[in-house]
């Protein structure tokens, strides 16, 4: 029996689980939220030594006590992550809109009406999973191609069922792999498109080409983006991601650069770092600090800023 075959009749218990549980309001979902914490954070412990010391080297001048009060913040959060990005299995576009606001998306009105296309930065913060939902908020988004860049997952089951969630607002999911063939498929095209980069993971050490200060610390830095847009000359934009309250995000759009073409060596990448390092220091409980960010040491820098 192919073990996809097996996957499926393994997981389609789940996933009525998920479809069921998704049917839910998300102020009872909350409560389902309240009690996994508790597993999981006294209990299963998940990752619990490596987030307490990403949030203690980031933050050397804080006492234990509020180190800790960060990571008890941050299960929260992430148990809400977690029935926030079920619930898009039945969530409706009304709810959408008013959970995930979205500000100055007629930056990308403006590009695409133009013929032009954008890339995007955006990290591990507040819900992710929710932010596909831009399409919502914008004026041409039938006649612009929505795109997001995505690490498939080992196992197909949930790689499948994360890619139909992540195309519930219409975005066109790419592979790792195949980022820059897609990217330049859209430039030849002639239709506008909108590519978003989750661009706060840990390179590769083959692929490390630039080494910044990010929260205090060296960090590789990924630099394809950078590279990509420079290539291809499309404007580049932040997702500046703000937790208002629970179950409600606001989305500011930022322009990086408008011309990458006109750039210096990992000028863009830099002012990326910047504006995700002062995203995490406005409220640090609502990134992923369950990344192993930084087991890469830096024995010798290629290029380092500070």
């Amino acid at each position: 029996m192919k073990k996809e075959t097996v996957e499926n009749i393994l997981y389609s218990p789940l996933y009525l689980y998920f479809w069921l549980h998704a049917l839910l309001p998300l102020q009872i979902l909350y409560v389902f939220s309240d009690i996994l914490f508790y597993p999981l954070y006294y209990i299963v412990r998940y990752r619990r030594k490596i987030v307490f010391e990403n949030i203690r080297n980031s933050y050397p001048e804080k006492e234990i006590k509020e180190i800790r009060r960060m990571e008890k913040a941050f299960y929260h959060h992430f148990c809400d992550y977690i029935v926030e990005t079920i619930k898009l299995l039945h969530i409706s576009d009304d709810e959408m809109r008013k959970r995930a606001r979205f500000f100055d998306t007629d930056k990308f009105d403006k590009a695409t009406s133009e013929g032009k296309s954008c890339l995007v930065y955006l990290g591990h913060y507040g819900n992710w999973e929710w932010v596909p939902s831009v399409t919502l908020w914008m004026k041409n988004s039938s006649s612009v191609v929505s795109a997001q860049i995505y690490r498939p997952l080992n196992n197909k089951w949930f790689d499948r069922f994360f890619l139909k969630l992540r195309s519930r607002f219409g975005s066109y999911c790419i592979p790792k792999q195949d980022t820059l063939r897609e990217i330049i498929r859209f430039k030849r095209s002639g239709k506008p498109s909108i590519t978003g980069f989750m661009a706060d993971q840990t390179p590769s050490p083959a692929n490390i080409h630039y080494w910044t200060i990010f929260l205090g610390q060296d960090t590789p830095v990924l630099t394809g983006v950078e590279k990509i847009a420079r290539k291809v000359n499309f404007q580049v934009f932040y997702f500046d991601v703000e937790k208002v309250k629970r179950g409600y995000y606001k989305i500011t759009i930022r322009e990086v650069e408008l011309e990458p073409d006109k750039t210096e060596d990992f000028q863009i990448t830099e002012k990326y770092v910047r504006m995700m390092e002062n995203t995490i220091n406005r409220a640090p409980e609502y990134w992923l600090w369950t990344h192993k960010r930084w087991k890469h040491k830096a024995l010798h820098h290629i290029h380092k800023t500070h």
